[in-house]
């Protein structure tokens, strides 16, 4: 993979918003062809041993291998998950800790991950101190972001899936800006620079909806990109987006409007997924105020079945959906909803909390410590730089949201999925001086 200064500046600063997206030619369900030039590490040369210089996995097809995973490596990595009865967190990072912490928990429970970027979170990343004027600082903030993913993933020897989150129609230039990035990153390297984008028309009317879906994923399809749509309201607020009013109703999706959406999509290209409407709500709510539907999923698909007759799957799920607002969620529910063909739930509310939870919990062990550069119950001449080192209290972060990724992991039924077997414990504990931690 040809990856550059040179090439990082012509995709940050080349079109901005990007051009207006066109109409294509209906095409059948194939995937763009992917031959890769080289592997980021290799281009880069920094060291890639052990797991990060596998061509493939033990127990995954043989297509899907360490890094990102794009086109037809990413459809066998989803069709493994159905097949096999899991789903693969999507975790929601705006920061390059954030993504390392993904990255170690998915490499400690022997299993691919979904990494992913809100419109918000985009832009922090970029550095709020950037103006965000035409979503510039968020389409800049998310590259940035995928090259490090990029970079890291097969360092930590991991598949992973390159995504960005809701993306409402006034959120269209932002995603505009990353697409024009993959087509220009694909002309270069034979594949797109993010695995998928999500496009949530779900507050349009249902036909606006499909039709901005079906001009989007013809232009995905040419670059062997997913595409992610929401059909009805995901409830509660996130990222900006409030709909904790929303009309119950609009909370739970209809067969018919899933199979509206298949029909419409599928002789487009496969590379799609839908995130129905069960019931869902963003945040953490007390229990019983949160009421999914299941299901419904279920449902749907032996409605989409039944339309398709002799030509549905022989394990009559068609649609591949992805469970949004899963935070707080019964995991018998969740359990149940992948049984009936989810194959991504996304993470957020529980990651920020066991991200501050990481750094509260760090604060109050060493509190008599952080009072100031010097004097601690040690003595009054005693330094404390070792404990107000910012990788003390963001290292602590890590470490709390990779053990609740953990819990998460074992939710959706993902772990020892690779065939890699336990992580050896990183070798990075000689002290200050030889790059560990002091505390």
């Amino acid at each position: 993979m040809k990856f550059s200064a040179a090439l990082f500046a012509s995709i940050v600063l080349g079109s901005g918003a990007a051009d207006a997206f066109t109409a294509g030619v209906r095409r059948t369900a194939k995937v763009s062809p992917v031959s890769l030039k080289e592997t980021i590490s290799e281009e880069l040369g920094t060291p890639c041993e052990d797991e990060c210089a596998m061509d493939s996995f033990p127990n995954m097809p043989a297509s899907v291998h360490p890094g990102v995973v794009t086109g037809q490596a990413m459809l066998d990595l989803l069709d493994h998950a159905k097949e096999n009865g899991y789903a693969i967190p999507a975790v929601n990072c705006v920061s390059s800790s954030g993504i390392n912490a993904c990255l170690e928990a998915a490499r400690k429970n022997d299993a691919p991950i979904i990494i992913q970027f809100s419109s918000g979170g985009s832009q922090f990343y970029g550095g709020k101190g950037l103006s965000n004027k035409n979503y510039a600082a968020a389409i800049a903030g998310a590259i940035s972001g995928a090259f490090h993913v990029r970079t890291m993933a097969e360092q930590y020897g991991v598949p992973v899936i390159l995504h960005t989150d809701h993306c409402a129609k006034k959120l269209l230039p932002w995603v505009d800006g990353l697409l024009a990035a993959s087509e220009r990153y694909h002309a270069k390297h034979g594949e797109p620079l993010f695995s998928s984008h999500m496009i949530d028309l779900s507050e349009e009317p249902i036909e606006e909806n499909i039709d901005i879906c079906k001009d989007y994923l013809t232009r995905f399809a040419k670059i062997g990109m997913l595409l992610e749509m929401e059909l009805g309201i995901t409830g509660g607020e996130e990222d900006g987006v409030n709909n904790e009013d929303v009309a119950i109703e609009d909370l739970y999706s209809k067969p018919e409007e899933i199979f509206q959406v298949y029909d419409a999509l599928t002789p487009i290209s496969n590379m799609f997924t839908v995130a129905a409407a069960f019931g869902n709500v963003h945040g953490v709510y007390s229990p019983g105020n949160v009421r999914l539907e299941p299901k419904i999923l279920t449902r749907a698909q032996a409605y989409i079945s039944e339309k398709l007759g002799d030509k549905a799957p022989a394990d009559k799920k068609p649609v591949s959906f992805v469970f949004h607002g899963g935070s707080g969620s019964d995991v018998s529910d969740i359990q149940e909803a992948i049984g009936y063909g989810v194959i991504k739930m996304n993470i957020d509310t529980d990651t920020q909390w066991s991200y501050w939870e990481g750094i509260k919990n760090f604060e109050k062990k060493w509190h008599d410590y952080l009072q100031g550069q010097i004097g601690n119950p040690e003595g009054a001449d005693k330094p404390n730089k070792k404990y107000y080192d910012p990788r003390e209290a963001l290292r602590a972060a890590e470490t709390n949201t990779v053990n609740r990724l953990d819990q998460c992991f074992a939710d959706l039924k993902c772990t020892n999925i690779l065939g890699l077997g336990a992580a050896e414990e990183a070798d990075n504990v000689l002290g200050p001086r030889r790059g560990g931690l002091p505390v």
